[in-house]
């Protein structure tokens, strides 16, 4: 048996063990069990109980599951007819709602646990208990669900359980959970200061002073390494007509997850004419019918041309940048570059952190190429990419998805396309270096996922490369061609942070807090002892700010150890102590991050230049001596 095959049986067995627990616990009178399926580490159950269960509820429910496996009960199965189904379940009333809701000619299965404990299941399981008895599982934590996930059902209480072959990979999996919680992005946010949410703006982060100084380090260093590549920015509105996104397509791939900005005088219109339409689209849950009917409807040009949309993406911004002229083949590639903010509209339960927002900024570009450019770009971009991955010390791999069923556009040109990828992955990777999804790609386009692995091994798609055939058509792009021809030009969608949230999110992980020091929201710590030390502190600070070094000083009359116990809180990769020593001689004493080792007598100006070093490298690695 194949390890995740053995998984998922043994992990459903015990999901059945859970069950039997439980009810033996409050009696089947008094409970109503509805589904148990297995998830990534464990699995869980969802019950109807007489009572809230607690912390101090799971030593006895796994106590009982244990008790249960011990008695070394058999799993045996048996094919039922409906009406035998319904009644071996009367007066259960999800599992009942589970049998009529099936095909009137599908098989139904049963499985007992001993003889007192049955479940409606596929199966497969164990065939007895005492297969789980090497099995290590924990309770994770019990929170409330929805039937079917309909908040208009009833409320249910779920029980989480860890479940692993092994008492070591729970172990691993336990201490994994521990590290993940300890390098929480939101708890680090938090106690660093860099940025807060609050109900007002749901899942729309407010920068704090010491993050957006980190946010301002990201996006600099994305400037430099675009500049050197021959990137030239721009910006857009944020809010565009809803004639933009009918022309690119947006409005009917992405009404749902667009804010809409909607003319009263329009959609009194438009409602009076497709009935709903406006509540559907006020809410953002618009029929793509309706939409249709809508754009193609007289009150569209007449009434509702003054329906606005936050930007869910730059890319329609970027085509109308590059339509506003004429080009010739020799201006080709142009590349327009773009931090705007962008919304997207989410469902509250899929909010998480930084991890994901309603409004953020990627570090979007969008590239006009010739068809002959297509190659050396896409190599550029890949290098650009091993650059700033490295520079955060992660390491990606690469996937390259091929031509769906619904693409669009000239199959020749796909084909050229997808060579033309698959060639620049084989001479940078390997062929067999990289993961091929056929048929993954988007419907104007295959395109190029970069996945990046955190400091828990869990990867996350930041960078991409898209190859775009069909905004050029929908916008009229065109060049002037050698020949004298107008030829349309190939786009390629790019980004390498991706969400720069999200991207600042998984940092905070990987470095814990600790970050580098070119990135470090503050990077000196000023101390004067004394107040007599404050204008020597000054003039330190003042060098500082004017060599591009990020500094804080405490000018405050408290005791010297409480103002360095502030700075350590903030993780300020240096703490400088300036006295009378200091001051007369114009020297810093250092003391370093992550440790009990001081530099003492350094010269003010060696000083400066180490930091000038650290910004220039942006190094990982913290100087920790003077030269």
């Amino acid at each position: 048996m194949e390890r995740e095959e053995f998984l998922s049986v043994y992990r459903h067995s015990l999901a059945h063990i859970l069950a039997k627990a439980v009810i033996e616990l409050f009696g089947i009178e008094n409970v109503q069990y509805a589904i148990g399926p297995q998830i990534a580490d464990g699995f869980y159950y969802d019950f109807i109980l007489p009572r809230t269960i607690s912390t101090e509820d799971f030593d006895m429910i796994e106590n009982k599951m244990r008790e249960i496996l011990k008695r070394k009960e058999d799993f045996t199965v048996r094919e039922v007819s409906r009406e035998e189904a319904l009644e071996l379940f009367r007066g259960q009333k999800f599992k009942t709602e589970l049998i009529e809701d099936l095909p009137a000619d599908e098989k139904l299965t049963i499985y007992y646990t001993g003889e007192d404990f049955v479940d409606l299941c596929r199966g497969p399981h164990v065939e007895n208990a005492q297969q789980l008895l090497s099995c290590a599982f924990k309770i994770k934590s019990v929170s409330g669900a929805y039937w079917r996930g309909d908040e208009k059902r009833d409320s249910l209480q779920r029980i989480y359980v860890y479940a692993f072959p092994s008492k070591d990979e729970l172990k691993a999996h336990l201490h994994m959970i521990q590290e993940a919680m300890e390098r929480d992005h939101k708890k680090i946010g938090a106690q660093l200061d860099l940025f807060m949410f609050d109900e007002t703006a749901p899942g729309m982060p407010y920068w704090l002073p010491r993050g957006w100084k980190m946010y301002q380090a990201l996006l600099k260093y994305s400037r430099e390494v675009q500049e050197r590549h021959g990137y030239t920015e721009i910006a857009a509105p944020l809010v565009n007509n809803k004639k933009l996104w009918l022309i690119s397509g947006h409005w009917a791939h992405y009404v749902n997850n667009m804010f809409m900005v909607p003319g009263i005088s329009g959609w009194l219109a438009a409602d009076a004419e497709i009935p709903g339409v406006l509540d559907n689209l006020q809410e953002g849950i618009a029929e793509p019918q309706a939409v249709k009917m809508l754009a193609g409807s007289a009150l569209y040009n007449r009434e509702t041309e003054d329906t606005m949309a936050a930007k869910p993406m730059n890319c329609p911004n970027a085509m109308m940048t590059y339509k506003r002229t004429i080009h010739s083949y020799k201006e080709l590639p142009i590349r327009y570059s773009e931090y705007d903010v962008l919304h997207r509209k989410e469902k509250s339960g899929q909010m998480n952190g930084l991890f994901r927002v309603q409004e953020f900024r990627q570090d979007d570009d969008h590239t006009f190429v010739m068809e002959s450019q297509i190659e050396q770009e896409i190599a550029d971009i890949i290098a650009i990419a091993d650059e700033i991955y490295s520079t955060f010390g992660v390491t990606y791999r690469a996937e390259f998805s091929t031509r769906p069923d619904d693409f669009m556009g000239d199959i020749e040109v796909w084909n050229r396309a997808e060579a033309a990828l698959k060639k620049i992955l084989d001479d940078k990777y390997g062929e067999g270096g990289y993961e091929i999804n056929e048929g993954d790609g988007a419907f104007y386009g295959p395109k190029i996922d970069l996945q990046i692995k955190d400091a828990l091994g869990r990867e996350w798609q930041c960078g991409t490369i898209q190859l775009d055939f069909q905004l050029p058509h929908n916008f009229g792009l065109t060049y002037q061609a050698q020949d004298g021809t107008l030829e349309m030009p190939v786009v390629i969608h790019r980004a390498i942070y991706g969400s720069l949230e999200r991207f600042i999110g998984i940092i905070i992980e990987n470095f814990k807090g600790i970050f580098p020091f070119w990135l470090s929201p503050y990077q000196v710590g000023i101390v004067p002892i004394r107040e007599e030390h404050n204008e020597y502190a000054k003039k330190v600070a003042d060098l500082l700010q004017e060599n591009g070094i990020r500094a804080e000083a405490d000018y405050s009359d408290r005791n010297m150890k409480e103002k360095i116990k502030t700075f350590k809180n903030y993780k300020d990769p240096y703490i400088i102590v300036l006295g009378d020593r200091e001051a007369s001689e114009e020297t810093v004493s250092i003391n370093l991050r992550g440790s009990n080792r001081q530099i003492q007598n350094v010269p003010l100006s060696d000083f400066v230049r180490m930091c000038r070093k650290m910004n220039e490298e942006h190094s990982l690695e913290l100087i920790d001596s003077v030269e």
